[in-house]
């Protein structure tokens, strides 16, 4: 099945795609990326389950998004929790990582263990999945202040990890101003993630001009 999955693939590519992609995703070997576009990827993994993917690691970029789509489907928590665990130290780009949304998870208080486990594996896609779980499930009712210091915790040299707390920060900005400003005003960050996150929440459309003016003089 795995053999006639990657013929199906080459099948699809395209090769203009695939070379945009390429410079989108500078840490992927060039000859991973087949270049297939998310829409036909996602009607394949309607019909497939990961298991049909054949063994971790696979060898195309595209063989990845198939099962971070495949496991976004499954509906009983556990199950994704493990699935997500045996797949999350195979996920070697951004772009999978972030692919990688499981409906199971929306809104679930039983994932806080996890997001916290994930944040402390110290490797650099699992923590960003980690940073994006609570950025897209935690912003609401459920945000703890915690939060915010569960991800100010991490440090890390990665440019991805460094991104995603940027982003995490920028969006609870826009949804949680109060309890995010003090984060900027106490200098705990790093200069550049610091400087990124304020750059983002400017550029967001749910922050008022006079936030956004606030913003620009925190700035270091």
């Amino acid at each position: 099945m795995e053999a006639s999955i990657i013929r199906s693939l080459q099948g699809e590519g395209d090769e203009r795609y695939a070379a945009f992609q390429r410079k989108l995703l500078p840490t992927l070997p060039p000859e991973s990326i087949i270049g297939v576009r998310a829409p036909l990827l996602r009607q394949m993994a309607a019909k497939l389950d990961e298991e049909q993917l054949g063994p971790l690691p696979h060898q195309y970029y595209e063989q990845n998004l198939l099962h971070a789509y495949c496991i976004a489907r499954e509906g009983e928590f556990i199950r994704c929790v493990k699935k997500v665990d045996a797949f999350l130290p195979y996920v070697d780009n951004w772009a999978v990582c972030d692919q990688l949304r499981p409906g199971v998870f929306r809104h679930e208080k039983r994932l806080l263990p996890y997001i916290r486990r994930w944040l402390d594996s110290g490797k650099t896609y699992t923590q960003r999945f980690a940073i994006v779980m609570l950025m897209q499930h935690f912003l609401g009712a459920e945000f703890r202040q915690e939060h915010l210091h569960w991800v100010c915790g991490v440090r890390s040299e990665d440019y991805y990890v460094n991104m995603a707390i940027a982003w995490y920060l920028a969006t609870a900005l826009c949804h949680r101003w109060e309890e995010t400003l003090e984060i900027f005003r106490n200098g705990q960050l790093s200069k550049w993630i610091h400087n990124k996150a304020i750059q983002k929440a400017r550029e967001s459309r749910l922050l008022s001009a006079e936030k956004k003016e606030y913003l620009a003089t925190l700035k270091v």
